[in-house]
């Protein structure tokens, strides 16, 4: 060890997330698993379009949301020095060529799987309304690192050819996408998930913006686990309680008495005891493991997911689901990542950090990465890490300004503060 690294171990500070500070280990152990994950975009994303690819697994199809995951984290590489200004500024335009240019959409909207060399739809996907907000918040937030120069006004001229409301289909509520074969998918944003990016970016669009009576129109069903009171998915999948947060800081916006970011820890607790109460039957849920969310399995990929909520779980634990927690549950996150790291990491952890799930019923490792699971664990590390960085950014930003406005969302002030 150098003494150059010496000094910085002796010097450096304890992180402070509210009243928990963690190691100088663990915040080196986090800063390493942020680093290596971004090495996923550097590899799986083409040199020309700079789309990217779904999976680590050859052959895949490019994914729009991990294209948006990208354009984030050469951001974040940049603010990071893991990329200087002007590479990171690069392959930030390179997308955005194709996306104005090459990559087959409607409307605004973007097909949910693409051809990584063309840009063309594959797979016979839908144009995704979900996925292309994740793209847009993700061209949005990823420009503003770069104030002054076009990726702004390309962002923007990006955002205002979203059509909204053609995607509501004559009804108050989302659909989940829609394919030129047969028109609307049957399904509906209807209940609390990651939609809430979706409904922002479209409440605070200037060119179609959608009305108030939009955001109030899906319910927000709960139920109670362990005696908290939850806004729950139906899946139950952690995904469904990060993915808006990467972006949105709930922490002090108040929804008609609803707190997302404080529903949102207590879903992940939820999470964590319901894999304690089954830890019997499952060997993955021992010695405190925990992190059921959406992700590969030993049948293939699953809605994995807790209570509140179906509850589908199979011992298959995602290590990315307790890494994009941290925001929430610090100390039970941080248990968990140093304890599969330590435990399991010859057999998980590779040069683009964790893949994407196991199994230790089944005696299953998962060989791929994910680039979404990737991507939301660089955001959610790097609010951690960095003070709510990424939050400070997008809060900032005004359309989201717009979007509080018109949904009156209310400051709620005894919650910490953004």
């Amino acid at each position: 060890m150098t003494l150059i690294f010496l000094i910085f171990i002796q010097c450096f500070p304890l992180y402070s997330q509210g009243t928990l500070s963690i190691s100088k280990e663990d915040y080196l152990l986090l800063k390493k698993v942020q680093k290596d994950s971004f090495q996923y975009f550097l590899t799986q994303t083409d040199p020309e379009t700079g789309l990217t690819k779904d999976s680590s697994r050859v052959g895949a199809p490019a994914s729009i949301a991990a294209t948006g995951f990208a354009l984030v984290s050469f951001a974040i590489a940049f603010q990071n020095g893991w990329l200087s200004y002007r590479e990171a500024y690069q392959k930030i335009a390179r997308t955005f060529d194709t996306l104005e240019q090459r990559a087959a959409g409607e409307k605004g909207f973007f097909y949910h799987f693409l051809n990584p060399k063309t840009g063309k739809r594959i797979w016979a996907s839908e144009l995704s309304s979900i996925d292309t907000a994740i793209l847009i918040a993700s061209v949005l937030l990823a420009a503003s690192y770069f104030r002054g120069t076009d990726l702004e006004v390309r962002a923007r001229r990006l955002y205002d050819r979203v059509d909204w409301n053609w995607m509501l289909n004559g009804t108050l509520l989302f659909s989940h996408g829609w394919k030129p074969e047969r028109g609307f998918l049957p399904y509906q944003w209807d209940m609390y998930a990651e939609h809430l990016i979706l409904q922002a970016l479209a409440g605070g669009s200037e060119t179609f913006p959608v009305s108030g009576q939009v955001w109030r129109e899906w319910k927000r069903d709960t139920d109670s686990y362990n005696g908290k009171e939850i806004v729950y998915s139906y899946t139950g999948s952690l995904f469904t309680y990060q993915y808006s947060h990467a972006f949105i800081d709930f922490r002090n916006l108040n929804d008609g008495g609803i707190n997302y970011f404080d529903n949102s820890k207590k879903a992940t607790l939820a999470n964590q005891e319901f894999c304690v109460l089954n830890e019997a039957s499952y060997r993955s849920y021992q010695n405190q493991i925990w992190g059921l969310s959406a992700c590969l399995g030993p049948d293939g990929y699953k809605a994995y997911g807790a209570e509140p909520g179906i509850g589908l779980h199979d011992g298959t634990v995602a290590p990315y689901a307790a890494l994009s927690s941290i925001v929430f549950t610090p100390a039970e996150s941080m248990s968990v990542i140093r304890n599969v790291y330590e435990s399991y990491g010859d057999r998980l952890y590779g040069p683009m950090g964790f893949k994407d799930s196991f199994n230790l019923d089944r005696n299953w490792w998962a060989s791929e990465y994910l680039g979404i699971d990737q991507g939301i664990t660089v955001m959610m590390l790097e609010n951690f890490l960095n003070d709510g960085a990424i939050w400070k950014r997008f809060m900032r930003l005004p359309a989201i300004q717009r979007w509080i406005e018109r949904t009156q969302l209310e400051p709620q002030n005894n919650l910490i503060p953004a």
